[in-house]
């Protein structure tokens, strides 16, 4: 079975919508600034942060601009709802990053990666995809890789909720709250902009080269961002700093044991996104803090 058929099914198989959030949470008040317990995985969720509010608007304008071009029939109709559902719950997550980042900045902290997600975003659109005939096939493929990534890390990060692996485990809220909602609600659409890829017709090719760049960018920025963090912060230098840091790449339960074979599992031709993860675990964490949100009412499709 090719990834078509792969997206077909799932479409079939999935109730067509998604429910849009509202997150009863309030960052006003601010949050410590080693939130997590330790001044590593603070500054590593800090950077993811910092580049969600750009990134997930490049997310919801390719979602929108790929749902726009299919052909208004019975048959996409679930597809489309769930391109509506998606920019709903993607919204509400770059609102919420928006504040929590305004709290990090008044922390001391420098957004260098949003910034830099802008300035490459701007360069993709001037130099190669105006020049193509379907710009949103490859914003589409970006989305699609970005997502995946997201979602293996979401997953991962509600796998272990509350155990001794856990990264939030110490987490103070609002942000354990915050980043466990929106851990949920990634593994929740995760397939979202990949099945619209693929019934666009997008290729393998195209959606591995976009991949291995979004891999290597991806790696590359969130280093960056977290050791800039570290480096505002005064922590960059200290030996605690440098003994948590390796444990959580290299580690017995560290990003490359537990994450390169899910990352890895995209470059299959008949690869799609419900392959990866456990559902049940994100359907769970939202139903047991049901009132850790509520339901926005629905609006017109995307």
């Amino acid at each position: 079975m090719n990834s078509s058929n792969l997206a077909e099914q799932a479409l079939e198989d999935t109730t067509p919508h998604l429910t849009v959030r509202r997150l009863l949470v309030d960052l006003r008040s601010g949050f410590d600034r080693h939130w997590t317990g330790d001044p590593f995985t603070s500054a590593y969720f800090n950077a993811l942060s910092f580049s969600f509010p750009a990134g997930e608007q490049f997310f919801i304008d390719s979602v929108r601009a790929g749902a726009a071009a299919l052909a208004d029939t019975p048959e996409n109709d679930a597809i489309k709802q769930l391109a509506c559902d998606f920019v709903g719950q993607e919204a509400t997550h770059r609102h919420l990053h928006g504040l929590y980042n305004a709290q990090l900045e008044r922390q001391g902290l420098v957004n260098h990666w949003g910034p830099r997600i802008e300035r490459r975003l701007k360069r993709g659109k001037e130099l190669y995809f105006k020049d193509s005939r379907c710009p949103y096939m490859h914003e589409l493929a970006i989305t699609a890789a970005f997502e995946h990534f997201t979602s293996v890390l979401g997953d991962q990060t509600l796998s272990d909720a509350d155990g001794p692996n856990d990264w939030l485990r110490q987490a103070q809220e609002p942000l354990r709250t915050l980043w466990r909602w929106h851990c949920a609600e990634e593994s929740e659409h995760k397939a979202v902009a990949f099945d619209l890829y693929v019934k666009l017709g997008g290729n393998y090719q195209w959606r591995m080269r976009w991949y291995s760049y979004v891999l290597f960018q991806f790696l590359t920025d969130t280093a960056r961002q977290t050791l800039h963090n570290l480096w505002r912060d005064g922590t960059l230098f200290q030996p605690r700093t440098l003994i948590t840091g390796l444990r959580f790449v290299f580690g017995r339960h560290g990003f490359v044991r537990l994450y390169c074979k899910q990352l890895w599992a995209y470059t299959r031709r008949v690869f799609h996104p419900n392959q990866c993860g456990n559902p049940e675990q994100a359907s769970r964490w939202l139903q047991d803090h049901a009132d850790q949100w509520r339901a926005v009412a629905k609006t017109a499709r995307a």
